[in-house]
């Protein structure tokens, strides 16, 4: 199977770790730019919701071949054409989530074959409904928010909230373990997202949070 995939080098040695589980392998990209004039059976792009106006790029892709875009930024309804509907699965490429026997994933055809998700290593696929934050991000955001909402209040400090947390609940990382694992930028932006699209109070963001963000984007300019 001829592979190509986009993405960050934690993201990438995740998928990695996955195909090599059925014996794949694939190409890396820096950007869409030379893929459109290759041949893919499958192609990943788990960036893509963080630059989605480059769905423009794959038009005239074969017609065979599979999309898989990150999607938890986005609804994929927003921004997939219906020229490409039938070709493109949504999955759940924040890091951590890639690296797991079953792969969290949304269609807009429910007629596509998700049979490729077994061929490329995972064990069983999550398809879930297409919407702005998923199934699983959505609760391990919000997670790591109210963790934020419980250090400013001064209840605990990080140490033992990821301690109370994987010693009450088996996660295998606590809080802010997962935070630093996911990143601030994309636990921060995915919950920016899914605030924007519910208009939930819920998702509001702790305020702790927005400065660990803030302060991440001013020491990576």
């Amino acid at each position: 199977m001829n592979i190509a995939a986009i993405g960050s080098i934690e993201r990438l040695e995740e998928l990695n770790f996955v195909l090599s589980l059925a014996g794949l392998s694939f190409t890396r990209f820096e950007s869409t730019k030379n893929i459109i004039n290759q041949k893919f059976d499958v192609i990943f792009d788990l960036n893509f919701d963080d630059r989605s106006h480059s769905i423009s790029d794959y038009i005239g892709i074969q017609s065979e071949t599979i999309l898989f875009l990150s999607s938890v930024k986005i609804q994929l309804e927003a921004h997939i054409p219906s020229s490409l509907s039938n070709q493109v699965i949504g999955m759940n490429a924040l890091p951590t989530f890639i690296k797991r026997d079953a792969l969290e994933c949304c269609v807009l055809n429910e007629k596509i074959d998700l049979s490729v998700v077994q061929m490329l290593g995972w064990a069983k696929t999550n398809l879930v409904k297409s919407r702005v934050g998923l199934v699983s991000p959505r609760v391990i955001l919000m997670i790591i928010n109210e963790a934020y909402f419980t250090l400013e209040e001064g209840t605990a400090n990080r140490v033992d909230i990821d301690l109370g947390m994987k010693l009450g609940t088996a996660y295998p990382f606590g809080p802010f373990e997962w935070c630093d694992k996911i990143g601030i930028n994309n636990v921060y932006e995915s919950l920016v997202a899914i605030k924007n699209d519910s208009g939930d109070e819920r998702y509001k963001i702790c305020n702790s949070l927005k400065t660990d963000y803030l302060k991440f984007k001013q020491n990576a300019c």
